[in-house]
């Protein structure tokens, strides 16, 4: 087994993020500082890919496989204490792209990739729903699309780049991350952290 279980995310490494974007003067419109919320989007994508890689080779099962990735969600979107609002409202974004990146992978888990349709149909069926206001909908189908990412379909990313900012924009960002989690599950180096 790659990773033993409880280990491929653990609350410390999350956390070690957290000091950092605490410590650090955080501009969005900043390069590094744009890269290091990212690289903390990616780290996360990558255990789930992690997880997922294991879950198809039959080193996890499919319970020990959505209990992997349920602790590692739990972990993610709980509440942050950050002092500063806007360093906040940062890592908030980074949560929001990760919870479809984390119902993608359960909904691969649980029952695989989505039998038809491809990842744009996807994304413009969230798209719509968002729209019409109807969020449970968008997410389902992000995550569809996500099913189909962890498959070996493409995002095209000028799908992405068409959409307005909200959440489904925030998804597909979400999406993209755990596209490239998946191709290259050692994106992020562990001294970064």
């Amino acid at each position: 087994m790659s990773t033993p279980p409880g280990e491929y995310y653990t609350e410390e490494r999350w956390q070690n993020w957290l000091d950092r974007i605490a410590q650090e003067e955080i501009d969005p419109e900043d390069e590094d500082s744009a890269r290091l919320l990212l690289n903390l989007q990616d780290d996360t994508a990558i255990a789930v890919a992690k997880i997922i890689t294991d879950y198809q080779d039959d080193e996890l099962d499919e319970d020990v496989a959505l209990e992997e990735l349920a602790d590692i969600r739990e972990v993610v979107l709980s509440e942050v204490d950050i002092d500063d609002e806007e360093k906040l409202m940062l890592v908030d974004g980074v949560q929001t792209s990760l919870v479809c990146v984390f119902y993608a992978a359960e909904e691969y888990v649980a029952g695989g990739p989505a039998a038809e349709g491809t990842v744009t149909d996807y994304i413009e069926a969230a798209n719509e729903a968002e729209s019409e206001e109807d969020l449970d909908a968008a997410l389902g189908y992000c995550a569809q699309a996500g099913t189909l990412i962890i498959d070996g379909a493409e995002l095209d990313r000028e799908v992405a780049e068409d959409l307005e900012f909200g959440l489904v924009a925030e998804w597909v960002n979400g999406l993209d991350s755990l596209q490239t989690a998946m191709s290259d599950p050692e994106v992020v180096e562990e001294d970064e952290e």
